[in-house]
């Protein structure tokens, strides 16, 4: 009896594919390229993107696949940014990049951990997300080069100000080690002149001489701050999407001029959400439940999102609690979490930012303002 041969099939893992997995370091980057089937793996210099591509050429050739074929790569988000995915995407590369929090992990006590390891387990990932595994791990929404940038003006803000309150504090310190409290005001090197100690004396130079550094570097601070604020004046004059969008947010009662920038530039302005899970999951302040069995807790958020969006959206809930009394939000907080204690108001602080959140999303998006609030009057 005889056989009729076995056709072979196409193979499920995609090996008419070329998979690039990256591990990133300050000096070196490992590469591990495969096809389903085989794999190979490379060491070149960090930013050498001329050696790089000689190196895809060379997979090619190894893997004997044609030029044509189709390339996906990965690598994990850290202090490279995404400079790297625009350079893959502008050479064809159809590349992700991965929120390094959620690739699983072998749960041992001891575990076997090295770049080499790692690049490995980022290709075999790499390969099971392209061919369905779309839940694997989390993918990163990438912004423009321009969405990016207008992004800068808020984060140079907020570190100025932390540097700020760093050199408050160190004034107020070395004042206070002599017995002095003076407030900083425009001021204050008129009034250290006329400081005295306890006894009497005038304060010793070397002290003197430190202070007047340390307020001049607050000064720079005050100025660089100034002309940040009016960058941002300047572009919410302008007509783009997000100025817009600022403005939209600013004529609602509660929210001002500091959280509608945040809350655009940092999250609607440039984020595309198709529910409202989407904006709860992207925020950091959707729920996650934990249930085995029998068992049934709730652990919290899962802070897994933007944290200035969180920190800013906390902050516009109590004063929407203050301004906006009458909306069905408030009414809802009050009679849900507004008998009880301080813990009790603060943890329902949390889920009626992550509503209020939804709300604003829709009012941005669909127009639709949050029921029973209350818009700013418009100056004449």
């Amino acid at each position: 009896m005889t056989h009729a041969p076995v056709t072979q099939t196409r193979n499920t893992t995609g090996n008419d594919r070329l998979y690039i997995a990256f591990e990133l370091s300050n000096t070196k980057w490992k590469l591990a390229f495969g096809n389903g089937i085989k794999k190979r793996r490379k060491t070149i210099d960090a930013r050498d993107i001329k050696t790089f591509m000689k190196e895809v050429a060379i997979a090619k050739s190894h893997f004997k696949i044609t030029d044509a074929v189709e390339i996906y790569s990965c690598y994990e988000a850290g202090r490279d940014g995404f400079w790297i995915h625009r350079f893959l995407e502008s050479r064809g590369i159809r590349n992700v990049v991965v929120d390094s929090s959620s690739i699983e992990v072998n749960r041992r006590l001891r575990r076997v951990k090295t770049d080499r390891v790692d690049v490995e387990k980022l290709l075999t990932m790499l390969i099971r997300y392209v061919n369905g595994e779309q839940k694997l791990w989390s993918v990163l929404h990438v912004p423009t080069v321009e969405q990016e940038d207008v992004r800068r003006l808020n984060h140079e803000s907020e570190r100025l100000k932390k540097e700020r309150t760093a050199h408050t504090n160190r004034i107020k310190s070395l004042l206070i080690l002599h017995g002095i409290e003076l407030k900083i005001r425009s001021d204050f090197i008129r009034v250290l002149d006329e400081v005295v100690q306890w006894n009497g004396r005038p304060l010793p130079e070397g002290l003197k001489r430190e202070l007047l550094r340390e307020y001049h570097r607050y000064q720079l601070i005050q100025l660089q701050l100034k002309e940040l604020g009016a960058e941002q004046v300047e572009i919410l004059k302008g007509s783009s999407v997000q100025a817009q969008k600022a403005k939209a947010l600013g004529q609602l009662k509660g929210i001002g001029p500091v959280s509608s920038w945040t809350l655009v530039f940092e999250f609607f302005g440039w984020r595309r959400f198709n529910n409202v899970k989407q904006v709860g999951a992207a925020s950091g302040l959707a729920p996650t439940p934990h249930a085995s069995g029998d068992m049934q807790r709730e652990q919290g958020i899962s802070k897994a999102g933007n944290r200035r969006v969180r920190a800013t959206m906390i902050e516009v809930s109590w004063f929407w609690l203050r301004y906006q009394p009458q909306s069905s939000l408030s009414r809802w907080f009050t009679r849900r979490f507004g008998g009880g204690g301080k813990r009790t108001r603060r943890i329902g602080i949390v889920a009626m930012a992550r509503k209020l959140l939804v709300a604003l999303w829709k009012y941005l998006e669909k127009g639709l303002v949050p029921e029973g609030a209350m818009l700013k009057s418009l100056p004449r």
